[in-house]
């Protein structure tokens, strides 16, 4: 199976590539495990929670976790693990949660982009731009499916200032 996580961050100047672990309506959280080159259980969400949206990682990215960069991709239909679209950023969700070594926090965001050919969300420019109540859903969403774990969250309403550095 194909290594997600080492296919290239940038579909183009404008897009980055988003691999799906979860898709729309999931009860429980997928994640790519590495070694094993296949989809994962990673979590099931708290009673009655689904993902609003699908849900994946940026490829070649690694944050103060060591994971790659977790994007919600915004659109209206739900997708499959392991495919891969090409998205524009239009906001962050700023996370700090308890490291790896529970007495430091680490920051963790979640990206928000919607997908190139999406013809409900190709409009979206910034995260601005949403409604004031899916903003709210998704704030509660995220504190709903962390409600066990030691997180604040900041929803950060801005454009994404995207660079395009190369390591």
């Amino acid at each position: 199976m194909t290594n997600f996580l080492k296919l290239p961050t940038w579909a183009d100047k404008a897009h980055v590539s988003v691999v799906i672990e979860t898709p729309r309506g999931s009860s429980y959280k997928r994640e790519f495990d590495e070694k094993l080159r296949v989809f994962t259980l990673a979590k099931p969400l708290t009673a009655g929670l689904t993902y609003p949206y699908d849900w994946g990682f940026i490829p070649s990215t690694r944050v103060e976790d060591g994971d790659p960069l977790d994007v919600l991709v915004i659109h209206d239909a739900g997708t499959h693990p392991g495919l891969v679209l090409q998205c524009k950023p239009i906001g962050i969700l700023e996370v700090k949660e308890n490291g790896k070594h529970k007495n430091k926090r680490e920051r963790n965001d979640r990206l928000l982009a919607v997908p190139e050919r999406s013809p409900v969300a190709c409009d979206l420019q910034d995260v601005r731009q949403l409604p004031s109540r899916a903003k709210e859903e998704l704030a509660h969403f995220f504190q709903a499916t962390d409600a066990f774990e030691p997180k604040c969250l900041n929803f950060w309403v801005g454009v994404v200032p995207m660079t395009r550095a190369r390591g």
